[in-house]
């Protein structure tokens, strides 16, 4: 437990000093810091001073912790958007912000809690509310720590570990900000213009929270970080790499007495094994292809074998993974095979319901698929792979796993044999054929993301980040690699051109085939050396084929992507 809590204080403090706290520090500094300051009639600094800047803190502290374990359990328990404490928060801001600005206001704000014989929640003596306000709509940059603390508080599995987990973190990251209130309250004791114009901090003050406030409605701050260098992005990754840091988290948030017999099962072994009871299907938001989007619950699948299929409908793996999926359901639904699809959203459109039944339709997909939004079933089972294949026997015990493409035949043959086994004597149709386009390992380029979060195979050199906007190709470009020629904004996900000229990019490549995930509504035109070709793109985000299946070659391309258009990824077979 000690290690827990050291972890997660070392990285709530690696979170406290990066890029993404700037937004709220002129409301920490002005409003937690500076409005603490004491002073007499006569602008003296006073020798006793209040404690603003620890309440200010101390309930960002608190609703951070709140929210993060507990708020979304909560509003799924109330019907109510996931959004709404955010919402709530902005709207508090605000309120105190016009409190600040317009004294009687602030006193039509009090009156609620007249009978408190200390006006605790007013904006000069109480900070606790504003520290609950900013704890609800500040949200730190991700990390290895706040990513097991999101994952344990939106699956439920909260208990010591992650409530010591959370806590920490939250203690962590607020130090630094604790550190910027003091400063602040210091300069106010201090400097002779801050002690005489006590009015002016506050009017300062209330139009900086409001400022946040319209900002965070905005997204502004994620244009405040593409300027500001991630200077914590090494840092952070070199703390949540190591060995005990990954230990610690997973036996914080992902190993459970439910999912724990899991690790009996060696993934893609051709021999049926005894791997627990399937964990549940849980945390899912909506329900494709049951009657009247009726819930699937493996308890009432008893008797029944099931595979469970992970997947993601932009995922290349996974569309080469879906015609076996489909095959076996259409040749052995009839003799007891239920195959359950697990929508496990790779990127953020991938979380659209529309999308993912554009998706489901064009894959021909007629079973039960569950869109797991919050990655909940897909935490419950440990899974971390697209596509990933659970298969379950009748009684209910998981029997095999499989990762990744492939084990095609062998998950067929498990099949038939738990078919049997279900039902003796079942009069099972022959195998199926569907030829197995699973590249070789090696035989093609890596799948390459686009976004900065997980990009790979930059071959340009520039420095990929957000705050790099202008690119130019290289004299001489690596293979299995792309770079870029141009101005273009990088998001986390997906880049895109910047202003109203086209932007380029250059794909050094080997395979037989290459896709781009590509949204938005514009044009993109391809040159191979054969000429350029116009593809008209619109809707959903979807792959697009820039070079059609034939023999293994190595080739290179330039896409120009014209305004209006996301590129988010290349695929290759």
């Amino acid at each position: 437990m000690l290690s827990l809590a050291l972890i997660g204080f070392v990285g709530g403090l690696i979170t406290g000093i990066s890029p993404c706290i700037l937004p709220v520090l002129p409301v920490i500094f002005l409003s937690g810091g500076a409005q603490g300051a004491r002073v007499d009639a006569d602008g003296a600094a006073l020798a006793r001073r209040n404690a603003r800047p620890y309440l200010v803190i101390a309930g960002l502290v608190v609703s951070f912790s709140v929210f993060t374990l507990v708020g979304s359990l909560l509003l799924a328990l109330l019907g109510l958007p996931q959004d709404v404490l955010r919402w709530a928060g902005l709207v508090v801001l605000v309120l105190i912000g016009i409190g600040l600005i317009v004294p009687r206001f602030e006193s039509v704000l009090e009156k609620p809690f007249a009978w408190i014989p200390r006006k605790d929640v007013g904006t000069d003596r109480g900070g606790f509310p504003l520290g609950l306000a900013l704890g609800a709509v500040y949200v730190p940059c991700a990390g290895p720590v706040l990513a097991a603390i999101t994952v344990a508080g939106s699956t439920g599995r909260i208990g010591p570990e992650t409530i010591v987990l959370t806590l920490t973190f939250a203690v962590g990251a607020a130090i630094p900000l604790l550190v910027f209130a003091l400063a602040g309250r210091r300069v106010a004791e201090r400097v002779k213009s801050f002690r005489t114009h006590q009015r002016g901090i506050r009017l300062t003050g209330g139009i900086v929270m409001i400022a946040l406030a319209i900002g965070l409605v905005f997204d502004v701050p994620q244009l405040l970080q593409r300027v500001v260098p991630d200077y914590t992005g090494a840092l952070q990754e070199q703390f949540g790499g190591t060995e005990e840091v990954e230990e610690a988290l997973g036996l914080g948030g992902l190993v459970t007495d439910e999912n724990r017999d899991l690790d009996r099962c060696e993934p893609g072994a051709d021999e049926l094994a005894e791997c627990g009871t399937a964990p549940s299907i849980r945390g899912i938001q909506q329900w494709l292809n049951t009657p009247g989007g009726e819930a699937v619950d493996l308890a009432d699948l008893h008797g029944q074998v099931v595979l469970l299929d992970f997947w993601a409908y932009s995922c290349i793996n996974c569309q080469r993974s879906l015609p076996h999926v489909t095959a076996w359901d259409d040749a052995y639904r009839d003799a007891g095979l239920q195959v359950v699809g697990i929508h496990s959203p790779e990127y953020a459109f991938e979380k659209e319901p529309r999308n993912v039944e554009a998706g489901v339709a064009k894959f021909g997909i007629d079973y039960p698929v569950a869109l797991d939004n919050s990655l909940s079933t897909w935490t419950n089972y440990r899974n971390r792979y697209w596509p990933a294949h659970y298969l379950i026997d009748a009684e209910g015990t998981v029997r095999a796993i499989a990762f990744g493409e492939g084990h095609y035949a062998e998950t067929e043959r498990q099949i038939r044999e738990l078919l049997e086994d279900a039902s003796p004597g079942v009069d099972l149709p022959a195998p199926t054929e569907t030829a197995d386009d699973t590249p070789e390992a090696g035989s093609t380029t890596p799948e390459t993301y686009l976004g900065t979060t997980k990009a790979g195979n930059f071959g340009g050199t520039e420095s990929y980040s957000a705050k790099t906007s202008g690119f130019a190709f290289p004299d001489d470009q690596p293979a299995d690699s792309f770079a870029l020629d141009g101005a273009w904004t990088l998001g986390t996900q997906s880049i895109a051109p910047t202003g109203p000229e086209d932007a380029r990019v250059r794909l050094e490549y080997h395979g037989s085939t290459v896709q781009m995930v590509l949204g938005g509504a514009g044009e993109v035109v391809v040159d191979d050396g054969s000429g350029p070709r116009t593809i008209a793109v619109s809707g959903a985000p979807d792959a697009v084929v820039l070079v059609e299946p034939g023999e293994s070659r190595t080739g290179s391309l330039t896409v120009t992507v014209g305004p209006g258009v996301d590129a988010y990824s290349f695929t290759f077979g």
